[in-house]
């Protein structure tokens, strides 16, 4: 059985959640916190006819989880927190695997250090993730897949932010961010980035000025340390209050493809509209080493939708290892459909959580997967994303398209993208929930996923379906009874594996 760890980052995480919150409750006059914490036991049963996902040797097993777990909300003056954390004790009936634990962690929030000047932002996650696109794919973190392991994801972000005077805002940031995993064929990412920018004082003027310096350090274990400096100077020009433009230049230095730095020139235009308070349209398009680059977001809501459309094509250091640039589950799916609604990141977990109760989802249900790598890339990632949400029913409905390349062409690591392969991945996912009273409602969960390489003859494609009823069974209680049916498809490991499954969960 796997021994339960508190990393340093996660320990300082718990400690900005606890004694941070209990030094302002026991101060002087202080603020009335507002403090929400439940505990919970949760205790799900599994009978699946493939346990280890064979193509070949199917075998079935009855795996048993109980997962203590604790959920903390902190709204107060200084300090705005999001924290939830359960530990899952895994057990096979049949013994085809010995007993384990995984860890689950989500939580993110800011402290106001010194009032309106010094803040902390931090965040943290921990989740089963998949290592190669191409080895075998799941969705449940229960069945025996060696292609999948824990990954742990912190990051830590102090930053100050001011007036110089009339004349200008400024805000300087350092950002610290590791990554690790409990595989020894995947790299551990540790990432800093410090970034200073300066900006003109008045909100009123149509024309403005910005000036940014950054520089960014990306490690890998595996790999080698790429480095990154920037400046830009840019414009800023208020068409009307509904209509912003902007354009900036500047130059980048990186050894992303090189021993020692090259200097590039950069440059990039945007533009903001707001045609309406539901509405919203961004797009950015720029030049930097590497080629172009862009960043689209289109978002309209309405009373009961929410449709948001996004297109990106940047630099990433850890893609798909902390959630950037990917969803993973419907509670991401949810979260990210919520960016931009004006909501702080507290209230947008707390509308999440709340939503998912409503109609019996579950928060894990599997949207779109990824993989781990090992050396800096670049990502393009394609989300069409829709939610209808009606007073007994709810449909959620994505499309997802990422294309993933290796920017450092000087390592000589090894992963899913050595040798100029550029992995492509395309998702779809259809959930629906229906209530059928006001304590019970019936799910159901279509999803594929389609993974190729552009130079190299592996494909893998992932099917599943999920039905389930869930349910009220006392003021505290709630249990599910459910079915899911998973068909994969791939060179070496193709499988079918058929579950059912039962959870019971118990608030305190």
């Amino acid at each position: 059985m796997n021994a339960v760890h508190v990393t340093p980052a996660l320990a300082t995480l718990l400690l900005l959640s606890g004694t941070v919150a209990w030094a302002q409750d026991a101060a002087p006059g202080a603020a009335t916190q507002a403090v929400s914490i439940s505990t919970r036991v949760t205790v799900n049963e599994t009978v699946t006819d493939n346990v280890a996902l064979s193509g070949t040797s199917a075998k079935s097993d009855q795996i048993t989880e109980i997962s203590p777990g604790i959920h903390v909300n902190i709204n107060g003056a200084r300090l705005k927190t999001y924290f939830d954390y359960s530990l899952t004790h895994v057990n096979y009936a049949q013994g085809t695997a010995a007993s384990r634990n995984q860890n689950a962690l989500n939580t993110f929030g800011t402290l106001e250090a010194v009032d309106n000047w010094a803040f902390l932002d931090f965040s943290g996650n921990i989740s089963q993730q998949t290592i190669s696109a191409f080895g075998t794919q799941s969705n449940n973190n229960t069945t025996i897949n060696a292609n999948r392991t824990e990954v742990a994801s912190y990051s830590l972000s102090p930053y100050v932010k001011g007036r110089l005077g009339d004349a200008a805002n400024y805000e300087a940031r350092i950002s610290r961010a590791v990554s690790s995993s409990d595989s020894a064929t995947a790299s551990d990412t540790a990432t800093t980035n410090s970034v200073v920018k300066v900006s003109n004082a008045s909100a009123y003027r149509s024309l403005g000025w910005t000036a940014d310096l950054s520089r960014q350090q990306a490690s890998y274990s595996a790999g080698r340390t790429t480095e990154t400096d920037t400046y830009s100077l840019g414009l800023t020009y208020e068409v009307s209050p509904q209509v912003k433009l902007s354009a900036n230049a500047g130059q980048e230095s990186n050894n992303y493809s090189s021993l020692d730095k090259q200097n590039y020139s950069t440059s990039s235009v945007g533009i903001n509209w707001f045609p309406s308070e539901r509405t919203s349209l961004s797009a950015l398009t720029g030049k930097r080493s590497f080629g172009n680059t862009h960043n689209v977001s289109l978002e309209h809501r309405s009373a009961r939708t929410v449709w948001r459309f996004s297109d990106s094509k940047d630099v990433s250091t850890t893609p798909n290892q902390n959630g950037v640039g990917t969803i993973g589950n419907l509670y991401d799916l949810f979260y990210s459909q919520l960016e931009g609604s004006g909501l702080s990141a507290t209230e947008r977990a707390q509308r999440v959580n709340a939503l998912l109760q409503l109609y019996g989802l579950s928060a894990n249900t599997p949207v779109v997967g990824g993989f781990l790598t090992s050396a800096i890339s670049v990502q393009r990632s394609q989300n069409l994303s829709l939610a209808l949400l009606g007073i007994r029913d709810t449909i959620t409905f994505l499309l997802s398209r990422t294309e993933s390349n290796r920017l450092d062409t000087v390592t000589s690591v090894v992963d899913n993208l050595s040798n100029g392969v550029t992995v492509i991945q395309n998702g779809f996912s259809v959930n629906y929930s229906h209530r059928l009273t006001p304590d019970y409602s019936l799910g159901v969960s279509l999803s594929r996923q389609d993974t190729s390489g552009t130079t190299t003859a592996e494909e893998t494609t992932l099917r599943s379906f999920h039905v389930n009823i869930s349910g009220k069974v006392g003021r505290r209680t709630a249990a599910s009874l459910g079915l899911r049916r998973v068909v994969s498809d791939n060179a070496t490991n193709p499988y079918t594996e058929n579950a059912v499954t039962g959870n019971l969960n118990v608030q305190f």
